[in-house]
């Protein structure tokens, strides 16, 4: 009767593990899934700044510097880095981005530009898109380490090797409060 017992213990937690580790492998791919959507629109405001840099040069010059730190982050070759890196260089090239568009403010004819204007407008829908994304990833990728935190599938977990995603963070930059002077 014991051994019958103990049998459909072992046969209870075999069960759990293996729904628990099909859990893992469900989540696990709606994270891949998210940055790879994420990963699109990031792409995608990659193959735009090139034109926004050329557009800006023709009308500022002298603002040398912020554009070539513009040109060097993304002359880097996005294909070939991991995820981590394409977030960690996605966050410097939203905070040079900012400073693109500060630097237009500047120059009125640079604003009234058609191609400028038109390029301004793709970036604010790609940046949207960014956005929206980025809260899907963000959003399973907390169900993922909730899963790996709490008791008892943080056991499963680590007997598989899961470990935390990291969640696509605004910068310090993009935290700080907007400056506007009139």
């Amino acid at each position: 009767m014991i051994i019958y017992i103990i049998i459909g213990v072992l046969l209870l937690i075999l069960i759990y593990v293996f729904i628990t580790f099909n859990g893992f492998i469900k989540l696990e791919n709606k994270v891949n899934e998210s940055f790879a959507t994420m990963d699109v629109y990031l792409k995608k405001r990659w193959d735009l700044i090139p034109n926004i840099v050329e557009t800006v040069k023709g009308y500022a010059k002298h603002e040398k510097d912020t554009l070539e730190d513009v040109i060097k982050l993304r002359n880097s070759v996005y294909d070939n880095m991991n995820d981590e890196t394409k977030l960690k260089t996605n966050e410097r090239l939203t905070n040079d981005i900012h400073k693109i568009m500060v630097l237009a403010e500047s120059y009125p004819d640079l604003k009234a530009s058609d191609s400028f204007r038109d390029l301004s407008k793709n970036l604010t829908k790609v940046e949207d898109e960014i956005a929206q994304s980025r809260k899907y990833y963000n959003a399973t990728v907390r169900l993922f380490n909730n899963k790996i935190g709490m008791i008892p599938s943080n056991i499963v977990a680590k007997i598989f090797g899961y470990k935390k995603k990291k969640m696509f963070e605004a910068s310090n930059d993009e935290r700080d409060n907007v400056k506007v002077e009139l």
